[in-house]
């Protein structure tokens, strides 16, 4: 099974890129909503997060009232870390849940959408890694447009990540995505050879048939050997 790391920055147009993986038949992990679920009203993350941040984070509803939370943690460094350690575990556990339901389904390339790959260090189970990346000027801009906020909001927001200059270095695969949407579309069908190319012994012997083959292949040397000592 080939684990495909999508991640980027944000506006940097990762959303639009795993849309695109979406379109083409590639079932797609997204951390995001991940992290929504482990935050529902009731759930243990839920519970945590309420304790660490106090009940003014909460809607009517009970349920948590997120642009406020990212408010919160945007803003302050040591709160973002808190609210990161308390949901990594979860978030964690949701991701891997997902993969081995695809697992289980036979798929044998699956795409995990995770804005923080590096932070989480999720990118060591996941080959080829993708950045989707934008200068940052383009990145201020597009953010400021998107989310109608000032400069300084999307900065400090921008800021919150780590720098996609940075992630473009631990890359395989860069999607520049400075230009239009059709840039974006022929660059992602450029790449498409690359990600679907066969796959190598050793994700081959990770993905469900692969496992299937071994087991049976195990079965008949076990069956073959007992067969051999019954004659001697």
């Amino acid at each position: 099974m080939r684990i495909i790391g999508l991640t980027g920055g944000i506006a940097s147009g990762k959303s639009t890129v795993s849309n695109l993986f979406r379109s083409t038949g590639f079932p797609v992990v997204d951390a995001d909503v991940v992290a929504r679920d482990v935050l529902k009203k009731g759930s243990g993350g839920w519970r945590k997060v309420v304790a660490a941040f106090g009940e003014d984070i909460l809607q009517e509803n009970g349920e948590v009232d997120r642009p406020k939370l990212g408010q919160i943690v945007f803003t302050d460094p040591s709160k973002r870390q808190l609210l990161n350690r308390i949901l990594a575990p979860y978030i964690s556990y949701g991701i891997l849940w997902e993969v081995f339901k695809l697992w289980m389904k036979g798929c044998k390339i699956i795409i995990l959408d995770i804005p923080l790959l590096f932070e989480a260090k999720i990118d060591r189970w996941t080959k080829p890694i993708i950045v989707v990346w934008v200068d940052p000027e383009t990145q201020l801009r597009r953010l400021m447009t998107r989310d109608s906020t000032s400069a300084q909001d999307a900065q400090n927001r921008i800021d919150a990540q780590m720098p996609l200059d940075e992630k473009r270095t631990k890359a395989d695969i860069v999607i520049d995505n400075n230009g239009s949407l059709e840039d974006l579309n022929e660059s992602f069908r450029k790449i498409l050879n690359q990600v679907t190319k066969p796959l190598t012994w050793t994700e081959f012997w990770l993905s469900r048939q692969g496992a299937i083959v071994a087991f049976l292949s195990i079965f008949s040397g076990v069956v073959g050997c007992k067969k051999v000592i019954a004659r001697l």
